[in-house]
C-alpha cells in the first residue's frame, strides 16, 4: 500500500492559459483592465450607497453587499493569474492554493445568496407593495445579510478543510487558472467518493435551491407586473427590478452554459474562457448594470459630485 503524505510545503503549477503563449501580453492587459474596472466600479457603488441617504434602502443595502463580495471574488483569483501571465511563473504554494480556494468559494456562494435575497426583496416590493416597509425592515435586511456571509463562510471553511486533507501524489499540475474545489478533488490521489457525494448535495442546496427561489420570485414578479393595467406603472415596476434581473442572468448564464455542455464537446480551453466570464467579466459589469440602468444611482452621482467639488 502506497502512502503519500500531503504536506503544507507542496507546490502546485497553474497551467491556466498556457496554450495562449503568443497572446500573453494581450491576456495580461485584458486581465489588468477587468480587475481595475471591477475594483473601482464596485468601490464606487459601495461609496455611493454609504454616503447618499436616499440609497439607504434594502435593495441598495444588498447591492452594497454584492459589491463587497465581488471585490473579494475577483481579488482571490485575478491578481495571481495576472502575475502568472506577466512573469510566466505558474507556481503556487499549497497555502496559497488553499487560501485562493477558500476566498473564491466564500465570495462566490455569498454572491448567490445575496442575489437570492435581492430577488426576495424585489418580490415583496412588487407583489406586496403595501407591506414592503413592514416586511423588509432594517432588522430583516440585516439578518438576511448576516446569514449570507455566515453560511458562506462556514460552507467555504468546511470545503477548504476537506480539500486540504487530500493527498496529491500523482500530479501537481492544475489544468485551470485558479485553485477551486472541483479541480483539486479531480487532481487528488485520495479516494474522493465521499467528498464528491457531499459536493453534489452541497451543489443542490447552495446552487439549485437559491436559483429555484430566484426563478420562482421572478415568475411571480412578472405575473404581477402583467396584471397592472397602467402601462406607465407597469414600466416603472419592471424598471425597479430590471437591473437585478440582468445581474442574475449575467451570473447564472455562463455557469449553465459550462455545466450543460455535452461531454463530447468539452474543451479545457473553452471551459477556461467561459469560466473567465463569470470570474472576471460578470463582477466587472455589475456596477455598470446598476448605475447605467438605475435612475436613483445616476441621481446620487450627480448629487454627490457637486458636494465634493
Amino acid at each position: 500500500m502506497n502512502y503519500c503524505k500531503n504536506g503544507t510545503m507542496t507546490d502546485f503549477y497553474i497551467l491556466g492559459f498556457s496554450n495562449y503563449k503568443t497572446k500573453q501580453i494581450l491576456l495580461s492587459v485584458g486581465i489588468m483592465i477587468m480587475y481595475s474596472l471591477t475594483i473601482v466600479g464596485n468601490l464606487v457603488i459601495t461609496m455611493l450607497i454609504s454616503l447618499v441617504h436616499k440609497l439607504h434602502t434594502p435593495m441598495y443595502f444588498f447591492l452594497c453587499n454584492l459589491a463587497i463580495s465581488d471585490v473579494i471574488y475577483v481579488s482571490s483569483t485575478l491578481p495571481k493569474l495576472l502575475s502568472i501571465t506577466i512573469t510566466q511563473d505558474n507556481m503556487i504554494s499549497f497555502a496559497g492554493c488553499i487560501s485562493q480556494l477558500f476566498f473564491f468559494t466564500f465570495s462566490g456562494v455569498c454572491d448567490i445568496f445575496v442575489l437570492t435575497s435581492m430577488a426576495g426583496d424585489r418580490y415583496v416590493a412588487i407583489c406586496k407593495p403595501l407591506r414592503y416597509t413592514l416586511i423588509m425592515n432594517r432588522r430583516v435586511s440585516g439578518t438576511m445579510s448576516a446569514l449570507c456571509w455566515t453560511v458562506s463562510a462556514v460552507n467555504s471553511l468546511l470545503l477548504t478543510l476537506l480539500t486540504s486533507g487530500l493527498d496529491f501524489c500523482n500530479s501537481r499540475e492544475i489544468n485551470y487558472f485558479f485553485c477551486d474545489v472541483k479541480t483539486m478533488t479531480e487532481l487528488s490521489s485520495s479516494d474522493t467518493t465521499s467528498r464528491e457525494i457531499f459536493m453534489l448535495i452541497e451543489d443542490i442546496i447552495i446552487g439549485f435551491v437559491p436559483f429555484s427561489l430566484t426563478v420562482v420570485s421572478y415568475v411571480q414578479i412578472i405575473s404581477t407586473i402583467l396584471k397592472i393595467r397602467s402601462s406607465e406603472t407597469r414600466l416603472k415596476a419592471f424598471s425597479s427590478c430590471s437591473s437585478h434581473l440582468t445581474a442574475v442572468i449575467l451570473f447564472y448564464a455562463p455557469v449553465l452554459i459550462l455545466y450543460m455542455k455535452p461531454e463530447s464537446e468539452h474543451s479545457k480551453e473553452q471551459d477556461n474562457l467561459i469560466s473567465l466570464l463569470y470570474v472576471a467579466v460578470v463582477p466587472m459589469l455589475n456596477p455598470f448594470v446598476y448605475s447605467l440602468r438605475n435612475k436613483d444611482v445616476l441621481h446620487a452621482v450627480t448629487k454627490l459630485i457637486p458636494r465634493k467639488m
